[in-house]
């Protein structure tokens, strides 16, 4: 295992930077608990000679937890259910999954 590993599993399991969430497959009936850090930056669009400012939701899950997350399937954090959309995209390393949610 790398430095660099061993960093993201000590951020991963740290109660004050990652949260419980629940995975399920929007493909088969399975279902596993990972941990979460969660993002809500705003994102800037632009549409023509508009800009738009929407807020975004976008949770970092270690690949050793999720290692096939697929747009469709639903991240449960706490009361709130969410759907991963778009294509989920890995860090350089390859060790973590940035995923872009929006309510279910």
């Amino acid at each position: 295992m790398s430095v660099f590993a061993a960093a993201m599993d000590r951020l991963f399991t740290h109660a004050s930077m990652a949260a419980p969430a629940l995975w399920i497959s929007a493909t088969t009936s399975e279902e596993r608990p990972i941990r979460i850090i969660r993002r809500a930056p705003d994102r800037v669009t632009d549409f023509g000679a508009g800009r738009f400012v929407s807020d975004t939701t976008v949770v970092d899950v270690r690949v050793a937890d999720l290692p096939s997350p697929r747009p469709g399937d639903v991240i449960v954090i706490g009361a709130d259910s969410h759907v991963i959309q778009g294509e989920p995209l890995r860090d350089r390393e390859r060790l973590i999954w940035t995923l872009d949610l929006r309510p279910a």
